[in-house]
């Protein structure tokens, strides 16, 4: 089961992130950008895909993962209720969401990496 230390670690073990507060929730930072939050109240995560990803995300894990139902999520946004999927998943969208906001330098190492 997915807690708040195992994405702690998924999303600090990507390259340059820093961790801070962000509205009550944590937000995981690459260069200055938000590409994650955690919610612990909530039990959710909230992570920043790009359109396409987010839909294709969606129907796979329906009722699992899904847009932001407001203006963010017409721009990427998705919630993830994180104790209704697999550890090494949510991992994998934390990737998708970080190679999505960070540079391409820093993306380009992630990627590499999931490939070898």
């Amino acid at each position: 089961m997915v807690n708040f230390e195992t994405f702690r670690n998924f999303a600090l073990a990507l390259p340059e992130v820093k961790e801070a507060p962000h509205h009550q929730k944590t937000a995981f930072k690459v260069k200055g950008k938000i590409f994650a939050t955690f919610n612990h109240e909530a039990n959710r995560c909230c992570l920043k895909f790009n359109l396409v990803d987010q839909d294709v995300f969606s129907r796979l894990f329906p009722n699992v993962v899904y847009a932001v139902p407001n203006k963010f999520g017409g721009h990427g946004w998705t919630l993830v209720q994180y104790t209704h999927i697999q550890a090494d998943i949510l991992k994998d969208l934390l990737h998708v969401a970080y190679c999505h906001v960070a540079p391409p330098k820093l993306s380009a190492l992630v990627i590499a990496h999931n490939l070898a």
